[in-house]
C-alpha cells in the first residue's frame, strides 16, 4: 500500500502543478462547464469498461479450467485495481493470491493477468487506427507496439518454439531455477490456450468496446468544454496517450500520460487551461476511479 500512497502523492502534485501552469482559474472554469451530470456520464462509461474487462477475466479463468462464482470473482477482479498505480499494472497480480484459494494455480491465474495486458495492448493500438494517420509522430511507436505484439501472438502459436525451450530448460537448468523457467513456460502455454483464434477473437471485441467507453469519455468531454475536435482525434489522443503511459513503466503511467495527452490536446489548437482539465478530469474518472474502486473492495475483503 505505500507504493499507492506514493502515487496518490505524486499525482496530487502533478495535477496541482499542471494546473497551476495552465492557470489555476481558468483550469476550474473549464472543468466545471463539465458539470456533475457529465462527472456522473463519464464515471459510469468507465463502469462499462471495467465491467467489460471483467467478463473477458472471467472468460479467461474458465478458458482455464477455473470457472470460479462471478460475484466471488467480482470482487477479487476490484480489488486488484488497488494496486493500478504500480509499473505495468503488475499490482494487479495480487489477485492470484486470492485465487489460489479456489485451487487456481499461480500459472494459470498470472497467464490470465499476461493476456489481459497483451489484449488490452492490442485494444487500445485498435483505437490509435482512427487517428495515427494524422500524427506522423505516433507513427514509430504505433509500428513497434504493433510488432512487438505480433511477435508475441507468433510465439504464443508456436509449439516448437515452446518444445525446444523444454528441452533446454531440461538440459541445462537445475534446482529453483529450473524450476523457475519451467513455471514461465508453464505461464505461456497456458496464454497459449487463451490466444487460440477464437479466444482471441473475444477478446479484442471486449477490449475495444472496453476502452471505447472511456475514449467516448473523453470525447464528450471535450464537446461539454465547447471544444470543436473531431472524435476520431479524440479517440486517437486517449489511447495514444494511455499506451505512452504504459510502456513509460511509470505507476500507473502517471506523468507520461499525462503530458502526452496535454501535448496532443494542445497540438489541436486547445487552449492550456481546457488541455489542463481534460486531462485531470478524464484521470480522475478513469484510473483514480478505478483505485478507489479497488482500495474500497480489498477494505471490504479484509474487513467483512
Amino acid at each position: 500500500m505505500r507504493a499507492l500512497v506514493w502515487s496518490v502523492g505524486l499525482a496530487t502534485v502533478g495535477y496541482l502543478v499542471f494546473s497551476l501552469w495552465g492557470g489555476w482559474r481558468e483550469v476550474i472554469d473549464a472543468a466545471s462547464r463539465v458539470g456533475v451530470s457529465g462527472l456522473l456520464i463519464a464515471l459510469a462509461l468507465s463502469l462499462v469498461n471495467y465491467g467489460l474487462r471483467f467478463v473477458r477475466w472471467q472468460y479467461y479463468l474458465t478458458t482455464l479450467g477455473h470457472g470460479i462464482p462471478w460475484l466471488a470473482s467480482l470482487r477479487i477482479y476490484v480489488l486488484g485495481f488497488a494496486l493500478t498505480t504500480t509499473p505495468g499494472k503488475a499490482g494487479e497480480m495480487l489477485r492470484s493470491v486470492f485465487l489460489a484459494r479456489f485451487q487456481i494455480p499461480y500459472t494459470k491465474s498470472i497467464a490470465a493477468f499476461f493476456s489481459e495486458r497483451l489484449a488490452d495492448l492490442l485494444s487500445v493500438l485498435g483505437l490509435t487506427l482512427f487517428g495515427v494517420a494524422t500524427y506522423p509522430a505516433g507513427r514509430p511507436v504505433f509500428y513497434f507496439l504493433l510488432v512487438t505484439a505480433a511477435i508475441i501472438l507468433l510465439v504464443l502459436h508456436s509449439q516448437r518454439w515452446l518444445d525446444l525451450v523444454r528441452r533446454l530448460i531440461e538440459r541445462f537448468l537445475r534446482g529453483r531455477l529450473k524450476q523457475f523457467a519451467g513455471n514461465l513456460v508453464d505461464i505461456v502455454l497456458h496464454s497459449r490456450r487463451l490466444y487460440r483464434w477464437a479466444p482471441l477473437g473475444w477478446s479484442l471485441l471486449l477490449g475495444l468496446i472496453a476502452w471505447a467507453a472511456e475514449a467516448y469519455a473523453f470525447h464528450l468531454m471535450t464537446v461539454w468544454m465547447g471544444l470543436e475536435i473531431a472524435w476520431p482525434a479524440t479517440f486517437f489522443i486517449y489511447a495514444f496517450s494511455m499506451i505512452v503511459g504504459a510502456i513509460s513503466f511509470l505507476p500507473g503511467g502517471l506523468g507520461g500520460a499525462e503530458l502526452t495527452m496535454v501535448t496532443l490536446l494542445m497540438l489541436n489548437r486547445v487552449p492550456a487551461p481546457e488541455a489542463v482539465a481534460l486531462t485531470v478530469l478524464i484521470r480522475v474518472t478513469t484510473l483514480w476511479f478505478a483505485v478507489l474502486l479497488g482500495v474500497a473492495a480489498l477494505i471490504r475483503h479484509r474487513h467483512p
